[in-house]
């Protein structure tokens, strides 16, 4: 059992749950952790959910939530859960789309397809090589970008589609070529992650721009909570 010890809002819609874990546990950015829950008459319900800080050989883990509306565990965590609470975690899970922190990296997210890209970036700016990575974030609006006041930097890129702070040169639209360009770093390990259409839209942009397939991984995001 894991012990909630923190809950930050980062939009209207999205909370970032702080979990103690019973002991630290080894794990990579990119990996993520299973929350299961039980009714009283053993029903039960479990979504997997992105780690959203860096490894750091500690007990605590951050897994930001989005409230789905009719999502059994997301709108429990939203509505019902507080400091202090109990809950059975499992992972860390995945080691297909990790970074290890030693290699270029492209990062590629889809609204709240950035939590697992945030652990990434987190980590480099942890080890002090920022340089190793690249995010470019598609957001629909200044509300919905999740990690406000903590992700702009010189290692990051925001896209808005639908409604851009005022001076943005930009123009609002989705992600293209132009945006993901400036970016590319030969030999760099690009991660896509976010809905499905979102996913397969970037990584078609990615190999039209040259990055060979193999080196693009993508997860996706369903829309189940």
């Amino acid at each position: 059992m894991a012990t909630v010890t923190g809950i930050r809002s980062e939009t209207a819609r999205a909370k970032t749950f702080r979990f103690a874990l019973p002991q630290p546990a080894e794990r990579l950015a990119g990996q993520h952790y299973v929350i299961r829950l039980m009714a009283p008459d053993g029903y039960t319900a479990q979504r997997s959910y992105s780690v959203a800080n860096p490894p750091d050989g500690s007990n605590e883990i951050d897994l930001t939530i989005e409230r789905l509306d009719g999502g059994e565990v997301s709108m429990f965590m939203h509505d019902d859960v507080m400091v202090g609470d109990e809950l059975e975690l499992r992972g860390p899970i995945g080691l297909y789309f990790v970074w290890g922190g030693t290699t270029p990296a492209l990062l590629v997210g889809g609204g709240s397809g950035v939590v697992p890209l945030m652990a990434m970036l987190r980590l480099a700016r942890k080890l002090g090589q920022p340089e190793l990575v690249r995010l470019v974030v598609s957001v629909r609006s200044p509300a919905d970008l999740y990690y406000s006041d903590e992700l702009p930097g010189p290692e990051s890129t925001v896209v808005y589609t639908r409604s851009a702070p005022p001076g943005t040169q930009r123009p609002v639209g989705h992600l293209n070529g132009d945006d993901l360009k400036p970016c590319l770093r030969p030999g760099a390990t690009a991660y896509v992650c976010g809905s499905s259409g979102f996913a397969d839209a970037a990584s078609y942009v990615l190999v039209g721009l040259g990055v060979p397939t193999e080196q693009v991984r993508v997860e996706r995001f369903g829309a189940t909570g």
